[in-house]
């Protein structure tokens, strides 16, 4: 019997995901009727090959085994497992036993000369041979083939940056901003929709429903007299000013990330020579995007069902194709869960199959079963619910659910403490430690983190209406103008905390996490290791008051990689202090004595 082949997801409907270079870890249970000894086998290959290798699984306990592989080539890998009861091994495990008993063994040489097939003069040489090749009739296969996608190491471990081009003056002026955003240590530049800008029903400041002049819009109404998805806003510059920030990022070790909104506003082409894309209302308008009691004017949905579905779709990937042609390599996808599953299962497949080193990150805040299915679907990454989660209990359970649960097989999650959609309470009302602590937790729980610029590092918190998580004067309605050498910037510290990323591998995956105890519920501590490589966080998550308690941690030595400072914990419970006046947090490299 082979049975609970793992890792798999939903009974292998859909492929488990790793990173280059990753093993993966493959564990089955393999047993028989009896007391015949066992041999169980992975078998793994990449999709393109036609032969399968093989590795022996070990035995570990209760007819349980495994064994990995290491993938060294980004697409797709199969594997399986299959086992067979053995009669020789099953006689040579005897024969050992009957000579450790003292027994005559003249009739069981007899018996294993038939079943080798040869001769077989002693005892000596019995328990050295080899067992014969498996009868293909005897062998028992897993009755399904599994996957895994791998991905570039950039899915597994990567730190975003968000910024609007036409607040530095364009393209030309993001170029110009490189060097900020290098200095910064993220190694993607993620820019919001860079497409023409509708005017009809264009939205003014603050979301107001009529725009002024000389209002810009939202960068999401997609679509104007100068093109749509696969045009750039006259006013951002041109593709020759695209290919140049795209060579210029990828020399400094960036990635430029391109949003795609499959969305248009009402002055798109796409309106105009297709409008069987778009869902009519009764009156033969066409419906605009709502999300009640919010209404959309500026954007038109498309209609995945619609009977020229195949065309549409057709179409939409043609948008990815058009972009990866220019060098791009990673997309931000807007509002996944609002369109087809369908369509992103296949085009998603459709664009790795001949460009496995695409990225795709999916902003669904949204219900845990959407985010979860369009992460098995095929999304590479995945917002997530930790800007709403702040206590230390909510933490504690979030950070368990995503690092540590199941669904870590297919859903990498990305911390974001902000976004240009999302302020939050924490940050509205906790002033700079807050901000603090939000950066820290991020940057070091999740191995992909991500965060709004430089909104973020100047610390951005005026909230548009008492109870809203919209921003006053929101960057996307308007062109913003960022002192990013004020005195008082989060850059040092957010600086400081990448290069810690870059520099300890324990940051770089999120499987290790593990939660420490503290004696105070405002103070929480977890650790990440990755072989000799160990990093403990402890944060003050008591953004107006000092906090002090005993953490449960081995004695060690432990070094601040934050602020610099050094101590001995010779004991297993160690006293933590942690001010929100000075630096709430404490990133410490652990050193085992």
């Amino acid at each position: 019997m082979v049975e609970g082949v793992r890792p798999q997801v939903d009974g292998g409907r859909y492929p488990v995901k790793r990173a280059l270079g990753d093993e993966v870890l493959v564990e089955a249970d393999v047993f028989t009727d009896g007391h015949d000894a066992v041999v169980a086998e992975l078998l793994y290959k990449h999709a393109e090959e036609k032969s399968w290798k093989s590795v022996r699984m070990e035995f570990r306990h209760n007819d349980h085994w495994a064994a990995s592989f290491r993938v060294e080539k980004l697409g797709r890998y199969q594997y399986t497992v299959r086992g067979w009861s053995d009669p020789f091994l099953t006689w040579q495990r005897d024969l050992a036993k009957r000579q450790a008993a003292g027994q005559d063994l003249t009739v069981d040489l007899q018996i294993g000369a038939e079943i080798f097939g040869d001769e077989i003069d002693d005892y000596e040489t019995a328990i050295k041979l080899k067992a014969p090749i498996p009868d293909e009739h005897t062998v028992v296969l897993f009755d399904r083939v599994l996957e895994v996608v791998v991905d570039p190491v950039r899915a597994r471990f990567s730190s975003w940056y968000e910024m609007f081009p036409r607040s530095f003056g364009g393209l030309r002026g993001v170029v110009g901003m490189l060097p900020y955003v290098e200095s910064l240590g993220f190694n993607v530049l993620y820019l919001p929709p860079i497409h023409p800008v509708g005017t009809t029903a264009r939205k003014g400041k603050n979301n107001a429903v009529s725009a002024q002049p000389g209002d810009v819009g939202s960068p999401w109404a997609i679509g104007s007299q100068h093109g749509g998805h696969k045009a750039i806003e006259p006013s951002l510059g041109s593709f020759e000013d695209f290919d140049v920030l795209v060579k210029e990022a990828e020399a400094r070790g960036i990635d430029v990330a391109l949003d795609v909104a499959f969305q248009c506003s009402p002055d798109h082409p796409y309106v105009r020579e297709h409008p069987e894309w778009f869902r009519a209302r009764p009156d033969g308008t066409i419906q605009y995007a709502e999300n009640p009691p919010k209404k959309y004017q500026d954007i038109y949905p498309f209609d995945f069902e619609t009977p020229a579905w195949e065309a549409l779709w057709n179409e939409l990937k043609s948008v990815f194709e058009f972009w990866v042609g220019h060098g791009v390599k990673i997309f931000r996808v807007d509002n996944p869960h609002t369109k087809a599953f369908a369509f992103w299962e296949w085009v998603i497949n459709e664009l790795k199959t001949k460009n496995p080193e695409l990225i795709f990150l999916s902003e669904a805040f949204t219900r845990p079963r959407v985010m979860h299915k369009l992460a098995k679907l095929g999304f590479t990454q995945s917002y997530t619910y930790f800007t709403w989660r702040n206590t230390k209990q909510e933490l504690t359970e979030y950070f368990q659910e995503v690092c540590s649960s199941p669904t870590r097989e297919y859903f990498r999650p990305s911390f974001w403490p902000n976004t240009p959609d999302i302020l939050h309470e924490t940050l509205q009302h906790g002033g700079r430690p807050a901000f603090i602590v939000r950066a820290v937790l991020a940057a070091t729980a999740a191995a992909n983190y991500g965060m709004y610029g430089p909104a973020y590092e100047l610390m951005e918190r005026m909230p548009r209406e008492a109870g809203s998580e919209e921003y006053l004067n929101s960057e996307k309605y308007e062109v913003k103008r960022w002192d990013t050498a004020r005195a008082d910037s989060l850059a040092p510290l957010i600086s400081r905390l990448n290069v810690i990323r870059n520099e300890n591998p324990a940051l770089q995956r999120d499987w290790s996490l593990q939660f420490h105890p503290v004696d105070n519920e405002q103070l929480m501590a977890f650790s990440k290791k990755e072989q000799e490589n160990e990093i403990l966080v402890v944060v003050n998550l008591d953004v107006r008051n000092p906090q002090s308690g005993f953490i449960s941690f081995p004695p060690c030595e432990v070094h601040d990689l934050l602020s610099g400072g050094h101590w001995v914990w010779s004991a297993e419970r160690n006293y933590i202090e942690l001010s929100p006046h000075t630096l709430p947090a404490h990133v410490f490299k652990v050193t085992r004595r």
